[in-house]
């Protein structure tokens, strides 16, 4: 294995995932040993997870190389992703849902322009004109987009995608960032990107194929009111103003 100081840390917040996690990880990791130079770290995080899920994953530490698990008490999506962040040691940190529904073709190109200094955060979208998105709900659809729709009307913002899972970001520019990240939920991504673009960081977008996951276990309506609640926080207290990129 390379020095991880010049690799990237892929996070995996996994929360009751204890049906598709093996499987999942077992993909990725596949994917990234034939299509990722350099050198690289899949870090499972469970966020308090009731079923087998934490075991799975230790069980997968031991089968695999380049694997490392973390387990917390809280649930979070966001949480998870600051926590194991915060203690890696890669130049290039990463996240991606478990379900891998943004195609793995995309991430090489996300990590590489970090990696070249061509942007501080490369995000998946599934927004831009080139993108596909593949079996996901006409309403789950209207919904993402007038949640975007929002964000660029009220918080002024260029990027097309809050919420895709799959976001890369270098360490140096998350290390600036993560003092003025409040969120330990799912408006976690909107903050950081929010802030970021307002601080001046160089966001990258690529398009992606993505594949809507029916089992997913994210719930629309609490997480809309908490995304709506974010807005207004944001709106109000200009965070980016005490950032410097």
């Amino acid at each position: 294995m390379k020095d991880k100081k010049n690799g990237v840390d892929i996070i995996i917040p996994i929360y009751n995932e204890e049906l598709e996690l093996a499987q999942s990880i077992d993909t990725l990791w596949e994917f990234l040993n034939s299509n990722l130079s350099g050198s690289w770290t899949i870090t499972i995080v469970d966020n308090a997870s009731t079923d087998q899920s934490f075991a799975i994953a230790q069980k997968l530490e031991r089968k695999l190389k380049n694997i490392r698990t973390m387990h917390l008490t809280q649930k979070g999506r966001g949480r998870a992703v600051k926590i194991a962040w915060k203690k890696s040691e890669h130049p290039v940190l990463a996240y991606m849902d478990v379900d891998l529904s943004t195609d793995l073709a995309a991430f090489p190109k996300l990590v590489k322009v970090l990696q070249e200094n061509k942007a501080d955060i490369a995000i998946a979208s599934r927004l831009l004109p080139k993108s596909q998105v593949v079996n996901r709900s006409f309403a789950r659809e209207i919904i993402s987009r007038l949640y975007n729709v929002l964000l660029k009307t009220i918080l002024r913002v260029r990027y097309s995608d809050a919420q895709c899972g799959c976001k890369a970001i270098t360490r140096d520019a998350f290390k600036k960032l993560l003092p003025h990240v409040v969120n330990n939920e799912w408006f976690f991504d909107t903050e950081l990107l929010t802030i970021a673009e307002k601080a001046g960081f160089r966001i990258f977008e690529q398009p992606v194929v993505w594949k809507d996951n029916p089992g997913s276990t994210v719930r629309v309506l609490p997480t809309m009111m908490e995304d709506l609640r974010g807005v207004v926080r944001l709106l109000v207290s200009q965070p980016w103003r005490k950032v410097t990129a």
